[in-house]
């Protein structure tokens, strides 16, 4: 059963995961639109009054002053030329290569990066690079984080075997969830039903247990 678990099956189901959204709870379009309630600073170019919005107020908005807006307002502003997005300190690449190497040295995930840390980095690579120094390098340290992570997973999910109920991998990040635990479900599934029969519930068998406690059940006599 371990054949299951094998790095080329599991980095397949991970490719697929990314691109195929019927092997992923969410789509990676719905994983981005939850992302983009997270914070992040803007430089404005304008002067514009406080927005009053449902989820919070944001401004006043001065030109040359940074300020905290949603990432939707933020990327809604930079479109319409209206700002710069400041990218978050942990996309700096001292900071990547610390955590790359982190990474690297450790089995545990690195509690360094957001939970929606490929979400915010693929937006703004797509909306706005030209806010991102050294992007190049940037996007290079994200893809290796990505990577080593998900070799750390797959190394994780090869201790399964017949007795496994649950798994516990710490500090995964949204897409990583996504991605995983679809394939955690139809592994543990494999598993109860190849090495462990007897936890699948055989619906004759239960048929026939009724049946049984039906005929040897007291009756009740019927009221008259």
């Amino acid at each position: 059963m371990k054949m299951l678990l094998k790095s080329s099956s599991f980095s397949s189901f991970l490719m697929a995961g990314q691109s195929v959204s019927a092997l992923s709870l969410f789509s990676a379009e719905e994983l981005e639109f939850i992302a983009e309630d997270e914070t992040i600073e803007i430089i404005p170019n304008l002067r514009m009054e406080p927005l009053n919005l449902l989820c919070g107020d944001f401004g006043p908005f001065f030109p040359q002053i940074p300020t905290q807006v949603p990432l939707w307002l933020a990327v809604a502003l930079k479109k319409r030329g209206k700002c710069t997005i400041r990218p978050p300190e942990w996309m700096a690449v001292e900071k990547l290569t610390q955590v790359l190497e982190a990474e690297r040295d450790s089995q545990e995930m690195s509690e360094q990066l957001p939970f929606h840390y490929v979400e915010i980095s693929r937006l703004l690579f797509d909306l706005a690079r030209d806010d991102i120094p050294d992007v190049y390098m940037v996007r290079s340290l994200i893809e290796d984080i990505r990577d080593v992570r998900f070799h750390k997973v797959e190394t994780d999910l090869e201790a399964f075997n017949g007795r496994t109920v649950a798994v516990k991998i710490k500090n995964l990040s949204a897409m990583e969830v996504n991605i995983v635990r679809p394939f955690i479900g139809r592994a543990l599934q494999a598993f109860y039903k190849h090495d462990s029969p007897e936890l699948i519930p055989d619906p004759e068998r239960v048929s026939d247990r009724r049946q049984q406690v039906a005929t040897t059940a007291p009756r009740r006599q019927l009221r008259r």
